[in-house]
């Protein structure tokens, strides 16, 4: 997502090709090829200087102080990005300086994240209050770790933006719960097992980890974390562990789909709000642009598939209890599906 990850490769099968990188702030080679592909890169190239910040407003600060939970995209040894989630009460997440965001309390034992961890890794944050729907991405670099003796991941702030609404599920956390367990049942297999599938195959929300490519030392230079909403089952899972999810319409930045045209990997994070069980899936990515297939998938612009390499299942880290407030998800129409 950072201006440092504009070397890459080409675009996935059936994609445009990615030219040279132009020069400026804001969207990175694989984002602009993208846009590209659908007639607004002109337009985008002026929307992104103005949304994109490097450091945090006062009103993005106090945001993320307030929430109680935060979505966290990670790279691992391998170049494989990972989703996961880190709870707290409100304030466990601090802004010392509009270039730092401190994230207090440990990583549950199992969780990729901890292995990920070091000075200088990049990591994508996504603040969400679902209630709200208000939703706030971050990506940056790990500053330092553990001080003072606590357990804290302090993080340099390279980007900043908002993002809308669109198809978020609001959702309230039951009063008196919350936090995460630190050492929760670990379940780690190749591929999804029935227990998995079924989490996957009820979703109707997900978070994604993606990263740009540099060809400096094979490392990532941007992480990135996104939400993506839909109807209940709107993910589908084949028996082998191939998941599918559908792209719908959203701000045209394509920042997930640039980060997978550079490079064709991601990391699911499939929550259970009900008993607190979290999925993190990582794995190789294709892009379906177009083609008979988008027709099974009511609203899809576009598909892309999962197939998984290492599937994390950690039974009830997540100790906070969230349920549906009933409120309208925009994006979805009166029948649930996109429109």
């Amino acid at each position: 997502m950072t201006d440092e990850s504009r070397t890459g490769q080409s675009m996935t099968r059936d994609g445009p090709p990615a030219g040279p990188a132009a020069e400026g702030i804001g969207f990175h080679l694989g984002e602009r090829a993208v846009q590209d592909l659908y007639g607004l890169g002109e337009r985008m190239a002026s929307i992104g200087a103005q949304v994109f910040m490097t450091a945090l407003p006062d009103p993005f600060r106090l945001f993320f102080m307030d929430l109680e939970f935060l979505v966290v995209a990670s790279v691992d040894g391998q170049g494989l990005p990972w989703a996961s989630l880190l709870a707290g009460p409100p304030g466990f997440i601090a802004s010392p300086d509009p270039r730092v965001l401190s994230i207090l309390g440990a990583v549950p034992a199992g969780d990729p994240l901890a292995a990920n961890l070091q000075p200088g890794a990049a990591l994508g944050l996504l603040g969400i209050d679902l209630a709200t729907r208000r939703r706030i991405r971050v990506n940056g670099r790990v500053l330092a770790l553990d001080r003072d003796g606590a357990p804290r991941i302090d993080l340099l702030v390279d980007q900043c933006f908002g993002n809308c609404p669109r198809y978020i599920r609001p959702r309230q956390a039951v009063p008196g719960r919350g936090g995460m367990d630190p050492a929760p049942a670990v379940v780690s297999q190749a591929v999804p097992d029935p227990r998995a599938r079924e989490m996957i195959a009820q979703a109707d929300t997900i978070f994604v980890a993606s990263a740009a490519d540099t060809r400096v030392e094979g490392r990532a230079a941007g992480a990135d974390a996104s939400h993506r909403g839909g109807p209940a089952g709107f993910v589908a899972v084949d028996e082998a562990g191939v998941i599918t999810v559908p792209d719908y319409a959203g701000n045209r930045y394509f920042n997930t789909l640039g980060n997978m045209v550079l490079r064709p990997a991601a990391g699911l994070l499939v929550p259970d709000f009900a008993t607190g069980d979290l999925l993190t899936i990582t794995g190789d990515v294709e892009i379906v642009w177009q083609g008979p297939e988008l027709a099974r998938h009511p609203g899809a612009e576009r598909l892309w598939r999962l197939r998984p390499r290492r599937v994390v299942h950690l039974a009830g880290a997540w100790r906070a209890r969230l349920r549906e407030t009933g409120g309208r998800v925009v994006g979805l129409g009166p029948d649930g599906r996109p429109g």
